[in-house]
């Protein structure tokens, strides 16, 4: 997105990506959410019009590869140690041990507290530049959407043709962006798996958008193709704690099933954590990746620099998990196992998006 309004002329924007000079000055960036970078190649006779596109690169997420992380990070242009959105769910620091769902919110919760940094819908409204986010009438005014697309003239829409509708009349003017987001593709790889019916059926309709979108917009719009993450079908359900002493120790869980924050009781001695890593790791073996608050930091899983508010957040311990493998929670085992698709985890499948282009060559 930096390299996008770099392109519009926004002040202190980098055009990190290469993208070049806005050629109209009216630019869309359609993020499709778990439009994962190897789907193309595995399923492009579904997606005639995506695999037209140019494949302008491919494009590493921020850990973990969850949706709040990673669209904070394409928001603001900044990794998660400065924005603060560490995971889909964490434990808010000094809250007797609420956990924060990310996409849910939490009122007690300021949204421009929690996520400090100017997202760049702001740094381009103030600019002059026209932004516009178009979406589900549902997430308009929640705190994740106060939070991470703060500055953007909300346009909600429920189905293909009112998206549609929406993002063309947004683009009339120059210069302006539009930032629009479909779940479909999610919902169905997480309900039914990558590559089932459902899914095909959803990455299909998202297909034919794409295709209504190059002829619809005004001549010479660029548009963008993008993605939160990827996603990859469970094969082995781990229930922390049920059979297994995994959760000895630890108070509060958070994370997702691919990356877990795990929290100890608030102000106690950290240090238990060696061993309840060691018991981890001879339990799970190479189906889990292990480290602490302060090593995950060192070892910059979160951006070079990490704030204060940033660290407190991130669990005491984190453990991604390996293959295809997930860590379920023992209160919400029903729910999360039931999930066949999952991402959040470190391997290339779940953080590699695609980033495709093509200009509307429409006579509009």
């Amino acid at each position: 997105m930096p390299s996008i309004f770099a392109g519009l002329r926004v002040d202190g924007t980098n055009d990190f990506a290469g993208c070049g000079e806005s050629p109209t000055g009216r630019e869309l960036l359609f993020l499709i959410d778990g439009f994962g970078a190897d789907l193309l190649t595995q399923y492009g006779e579904h997606a005639p019009t995506l695999s037209s596109l140019t494949q302008a690169q491919l494009v590493q997420t921020s850990f973990p590869s969850t949706t709040s992380t990673s669209l904070a990070t394409l928001t603001t242009g900044e990794m998660p140690g400065a924005h603060g959105m560490m995971g889909y769910t964490v434990r808010v620091p000094r809250s007797s041990g609420r956990v924060l769902n990310s996409l849910k919110w939490d009122e007690r919760v300021d949204p421009q507290i929690w996520q400090p940094v100017p997202t760049l819908f702001e740094r381009a409204t103030n600019a002059g530049v026209t932004v516009s986010h178009v979406a589900a009438k549902r997430y308009e005014g929640t705190g994740f959407t106060r939070a991470v697309f703060r500055g953007a003239h909300y346009r909600g829409a429920n189905v293909t043709t009112d998206l549609v509708g929406e993002t063309v009349a947004a683009l009339k003017n120059s210069p302006s962006f539009v930032y629009l987001y479909v779940n479909d593709l999610d919902s169905a790889g997480h309900s039914d798996g990558v590559g089932s019916d459902k899914w095909i059926a959803a990455l299909s309709s998202i297909d034919a958008m794409v295709a209504q979108l190059l002829e619809k917009l005004p001549k010479g719009v660029r548009i963008w193709v993008t993605a939160d993450h990827g996603m990859i079908n469970v094969e082995e359900k781990i229930v922390m704690g049920v059979d297994n002493s995994l959760l000895d120790g630890i108070e509060t869980i958070a994370g997702e099933p691919r990356t877990r924050h795990l929290y100890l009781p608030q102000d106690a001695d950290l240090a238990p954590r060696a061993e309840i890593i060691a018991r981890w790791e001879e339990t799970l073996g190479s189906k889990v990746k292990m480290f602490t608050r302060e090593s995950a930091i060192a070892a910059g899983l979160f951006g070079s620099d990490v704030s204060l508010d940033a660290s407190e957040r991130i669990g005491d311990i984190i453990a991604i998990a390996q293959e295809k493998v997930v860590l379920l929670d023992p209160e919400r085992a029903d729910k999360e196992g039931a999930m066949v698709g999952h991402h959040g985890g470190d391997s290339a499948t779940e953080s590699t998006v695609p980033l495709l282009t093509a200009v509307s060559h429409s006579q509009h």
